[in-house]
């Protein structure tokens, strides 16, 4: 298996991303035209949907004996949020996940539509729909509550996501130190060009900082505004 990247504007890129969009605003649009009840039940089978998303892209790499724990932990940012979507549902007591989820999510999952590189890819369709499936819904699932379920975006949300992201920062740096891993990648950047990766180790790490120190912010001004004119509207 190999490490498959799309390069930026080429037509591969420009069909993924245009299917990637359209379904996203599907269910986005359809949220619109359904009961509490009815968008629940769809906010579950989006989240069952990525568990089993995940699970095949685990079980397969298991099976073809490519699992391991330097390289298919859920360690990186994408995949921690595929978690916290599965379960967020789930769980009481939530409000944090979700805003980690919401912030972490959606620009993790941006940033992986638009910079993909898919890890240990071996050819085959069913990996790069996992792919491209796992990170459209860690994008939808985030504004799907946030629109139709209720959810909403606490004072300084932006804020306490960045102490935790941080805090999970600190605690995997010495893990990809000991497992010779690169979780995150805080040890060197991702082969894919990335907007957000400036410069070589520790470079990248201080600008990425100051990107999603940026990101979050603009996000939630903008998102807590559209919520509001959109509560006017209904």
């Amino acid at each position: 298996m190999s490490v498959y990247t799309i390069d930026f504007m080429s037509d591969e890129w420009i069909r993924n991303t245009m299917i990637t969009g359209f379904f996203i605003c599907f269910f986005l649009l359809m949220g619109k035209i359904l009961s509490v009840n009815q968008n629940i039940k769809i906010a579950k089978s989006l989240s069952c949907i990525l568990l089993i998303s995940t699970l095949f892209s685990h079980i397969g790499n298991i099976i073809s004996d490519q699992w391991t724990i330097r390289e298919h932990l859920p360690l990186h940012l994408c995949s921690i949020n595929s978690l916290i979507c599965i379960s967020v549902l789930f769980l009481k007591n939530n409000q944090s996940l979700f805003e980690f989820s919401f912030f972490g999510g959606i620009i993790g999952g941006i940033v992986a539509i638009l910079t993909p590189q898919i890890n240990d890819y071996d050819g085959s369709f069913l990996e790069y729909l996992v792919y491209y499936f796992s990170h459209s819904l860690i994008i939808l699932i985030p504004l799907y509550l946030f629109f139709y379920l209720s959810f909403e975006l606490k004072k300084f949300s932006w804020l306490k996501t960045i102490l935790l992201l941080n805090i999970l920062m600190i605690i995997i740096m010495p893990l990809n130190y000991f497992i010779k891993s690169n979780y995150m990648y805080l040890n060197y950047p991702p082969k894919v060009d990335n907007p957000l990766i400036i410069g070589e180790w520790p470079n990248y790490l201080i600008y990425f900082e100051l990107f999603i120190l940026i990101l979050f912010l603009s996000i939630y001004w903008i998102f807590t505004r559209i919520k509001k004119l959109y509560s006017y509207n209904k």
